[in-house]
């Protein structure tokens, strides 16, 4: 458990039984980002893709006075301009009722320590473009927009027809 400067804040990487909070965490997210459709995983998927043989990311838990309160979801990406490992972070949430008193800056200031103790060269996210309130809070924190990069993804069957490419 690691201690903030708030009292009330703590921080602690997630583990095995506590999928059930962060699957609550993502549909919380989900909703918020009016996407809940699109949320397809389970219990099951994050212990075996957080938890088992191959771990894909990691997550910390923020609990504001002993309760659950954010999350942030985190996996390395590479900069070969850097020659340094990074953090992307997938995601960050805390409870509406609670922003305001420090938890999403208590999560994003932790994985800054992290990212120091790993010898990262960064830390990167995405946000939606309607989002201002995270737009401003990220850049009161120091953070810039990469407005010229374009993000582009590959889902579902798309993903399948591009390995068919490979065979052809």
């Amino acid at each position: 458990m690691i201690l903030t400067k708030n009292k009330d804040i703590t921080i602690h990487f997630a583990s095995e039984n506590e999928v059930g909070i962060i699957l609550s965490f993502i549909k919380e997210l989900a909703e918020y980002e009016k996407l809940s459709n699109e949320v397809s995983a389970t219990e099951e998927q994050l212990k075996k893709t957080l938890f088992g043989e191959n771990k894909f990311a990691e997550v910390l838990i923020a609990e504001y006075k002993n309760q659950p309160a954010g999350f942030a979801l985190f996996f390395h990406n590479y900069s070969t301009f850097l020659a340094k490992p990074g953090i992307y972070l997938e995601d960050l949430y805390v409870k509406k009722e609670l922003r305001g008193k420090g938890i999403g800056k208590a999560l994003l200031s932790y994985l800054g320590v992290i990212a120091l103790e790993r010898n990262c060269g960064r830390i990167e996210w995405s946000v939606l473009d309607w989002n201002e309130p995270s737009i401003k809070f990220y850049l009161k924190l120091g953070a810039i927009a990469m407005n010229e990069w374009t993000v582009y993804r590959v889902t579902g069957n798309s993903i399948k027809n591009l390995a068919d490419e490979f065979y052809k």
